[in-house]
Order: structure tokens, then C-alpha cells, then sequence
């Protein structure tokens, strides 16, 4: 099923460092705090200089830097209410949420905060969150039909009265939920994103998902996940999943200024905690069936950006960053989901410097230019 190119412009997401140690795993200063004061100031700030979604992290304990974290939801509803525009995305588990619950906490979650409410849901890659609360850890692919299946009841609960589904995880019976999220053209409920570069990922993308998160990747890695979601979607006649893209931004007044930054991140990295990170997701990654996981070609200093932020490139100055998103987004990409190494002063920067010269060359893109749609 083909799709005509989307109209829209690229658009752009902030991961929310709601979780402490920032967004690289590295002993090079960060001006960013987890703190709810400094997020709502950034929430605010982000909104004024062109984002059009955060993304809320979820952990549950403390693993490779990450020692203190804020639960993901109950954050995402405050930074909601502290703006006006901004959508939050809330990263979630299935096993230890429950698909009606949580569907119950995005209803309310939607309704105070005028539509803005989004779910990301993640099937998991740290057995240890998991075994440490008593739950039961699944195979790689088992944790994906679960996810599915989580989904699947997210959207029937949202849409439908007296909602039923016989799963292999959840058995829904005759539940209505009222009140229902708010309803609006392209919208019928919030939106639901999911991540994961597997091919079980893929396929479920496909199948349920309204947005894909891919970690870092090079043009031809984008293009290899566009290709497989596509087909996922086409074979149960759906429309495809819009495209979304992890990356870490440097962006400087001069190239050699941004090079030095990714060289001394990487220079200070925590290696101790990098390598138990990386023991820990390629290991979730060999137990794919076919040994496609996430970070399975990973290298030391992709991990140093735990969602292989450095691998997207968007390293340089504001005309060379421009650049480089353009020409994702030429590929099919819809949204750049970034991290930050001093939040506030980047957010800032990135708004004032980067972002204007990236409508103008939206602006010369010719018709139909999106080639991954």
C-alpha cells in the first residue's frame, strides 16, 4: 500500500532527563539536572524554540549512571501542565503496567492537558528491573507479542465500548472506559510510539504501532527500517507508522569546536559503566531469534550514548546539522527525537540557530521529496 509524501515538516522531540547522569554516560560536565523544576523550565523553553514533543524516560532502579530517577508518568502529567503546546510522550513497560490502567491514567492524563498526552511503550531490555520486583523476565520475542498485545488493548479500550480481547497476556471483558481520550481529526486517541530495531520490533511496528523510535542511525540504516516497517504495515494493509529517529546533537559555531566536544565525551566516558551497559543490551539483543537486536553492532563510543546517538551524525556546525536533517527527513524520516549535553543553553541554541535554517531548506525541497514514503 503506497503512501504519497508526507506534507509536514520534520519535527522534533527532546528526551526529558528525568533520570540523572544526562543523556551520555561520560564524566564530562553536563549542565542538565533531573530535578522537576529544571525539566518544567526546559519544557517551557523547548515549546518556544520548536519542539513539538518530549519524551519521558522510565527506569525503576539505578543502573550504569542512572542512579536516580522520577517515574515517567506522573512526570510526564506535570511537565503537560506546565505548557501550552508541548506533547509528552510516557515511556512505559508492559508486565508492570497493566494495558486498562494505564489506558485509565492516559484518558485523564489527555483530558487535563487539552490532547497532548502520547505513551511510548517499551517492551524491555533490563532483566534486572524486572526480577528485582518479583515480575517474570520473557524471551526477546515473547516480550514483543506481549507488547503487542499491550497495544492492541490500549487502542480497543480507548476507542470502543465494552472492549473484549482473548490474549495470551490479557483477557479484556466487556470494559468501557469513560471517559474516553479526546478525539480529533487524525487523532482518535493518544498517540502510541514504540522502539526497538529488531525484527520483531519491525514487524510489530508495523502491524500496531502509530510512530516507530529507531535508535542512531546512518542514512542506509534508515532506510533498511523504513523499508521493513513498510512492508510489516503493507501486509496487513495498514498505514505504515510514522518514522522516528534518535540522535544526539552537537551543534557549534564551528565544526572543529563540535569535533572536540564528541571527542572529550567520549575521552571521559565511564568506562566501567558503558561496558556493563553493553554486556547488559547486547545480550538482550543475541536472544533475538534471528540476532538482530538492538546495539548488536554497537561500538564502545556508540554506547557512550546509550541509544547510539553519535551514529545519526548531527555533529557540526548549525549549517552542516541543517543539513543532515534534511536529508533524513528526505528519506522518510518524520521526527528527530535529540539529546543534549547542556539541555537548556542547546535547546536554546538549537531553536535561535539550527532550526530556522532547517525550514528554509524545507522550503526548497522539491514536491514529493520524500523518498521514504
Amino acid at each position: 500500500m503506497s503512501e504519497p509524501p508526507s506534507p509536514e515538516p520534520v519535527r522534533f522531540a527532546y528526551w526529558v532527563p528525568n533520570v540523572s547522569g544526562g543523556l551520555v554516560t561520560s564524566r564530562i560536565e553536563q549542565r542538565t539536572d533531573w530535578s522537576y523544576a529544571y525539566n518544567r523550565d526546559l519544557a517551557v523553553l523547548a515549546e518556544q524554540n520548536g519542539f513539538d514533543y518530549a519524551l519521558s524516560q522510565v527506569r525503576y532502579m539505578a543502573s550504569y549512571g542512572a542512579e536516580y530517577q522520577h517515574e515517567s508518568t506522573g512526570f510526564s502529567l506535570a511537565l503537560l501542565l506546565a505548557t501550552q503546546r508541548l506533547k509528552v510522550i510516557a515511556a512505559i513497560h508492559p508486565g508492570l503496567w497493566h494495558p486498562g490502567v494505564l489506558a485509565k491514567f492516559g484518558a485523564t492524563a489527555d483530558h487535563l492537558s487539552g490532547g497532548r498526552f502520547a505513551v511510548n511503550v517499551v517492551s524491555g531490555w533490563f532483566k534486572g528491573e524486572f526480577t528485582a520486583l518479583g515480575e517474570p523476565w520473557l524471551e526477546h520475542d515473547e516480550r514483543y507479542r506481549r507488547s503487542e498485545e499491550f497495544i492492541r488493548v490500549l487502542r480497543a479500550v480507548w476507542t470502543e465500548d465494552h472492549a473484549e480481547l482473548a490474549g495470551d497476556f490479557y483477557r479484556i471483558r466487556d470494559f468501557s472506559l469513560k471517559p474516553k481520550p479526546l478525539n480529533s481529526a487524525g487523532r482518535p486517541h493518544p498517540e502510541i510510539f514504540q522502539g526497538g530495531n529488531s525484527t520483531a520490533a519491525r514487524a510489530m511496528a508495523g502491524r500496531v504501532s502509530d510512530w516507530y523510535f529507531s535508535n542512531g542511525r546512518d542514512f542506509d540504516g534508515v532506510l533498511e527500517q523504513l523499508a521493513d516497517v513498510r512492508a510489516s504495515a503493507e501486509s496487513v494493509g495498514r498505514r505504515p507508522p510514522r518514522f522516528g529517529l534518535n540522535g544526539f546533537l552537537i551543534a557549534r559555531d564551528t565544526e572543529a569546536e563540535a569535533r572536540e566536544t564528541l571527542r572529550e565525551i567520549v575521552a571521559k566516558a565511564d568506562t566501567e559503566a558503558v561496558h556493563g551497559f553493553g554486556d547488559a543490551v547486547k545480550q538482550a539483543g543475541r536472544s533475538t531469534a534471528d540476532g538482530k537486536g538492538m546495539w548488536q553492532d554497537s561500538t564502545f563510543e556508540d554506547l557512550v550514548q546509550y541509544n547510539d546517538g553519535f551514529r545519526t551524525r548531527l555533529i557540526g556546525t548549525p549549517e552542516q546539522v541543517a543539513e543532515r536533517i534534511v536529508a533524513y527527513r528526505r528519506l522518510g524520516v518524520d521526527l528527530l527525537l535529540l539529546g543534549f549535553l547542556h539541555y537548556q543553553e542547546e535547546v536554546e541554541y538549537f531553536g535561535r540557530r539550527v532550526l530556522p535554517l532547517v525550514r528554509e531548506l524545507e522550503s526548497h525541497l522539491p514536491e514529493h521529496a520524500v523518498l521514504g514514503s
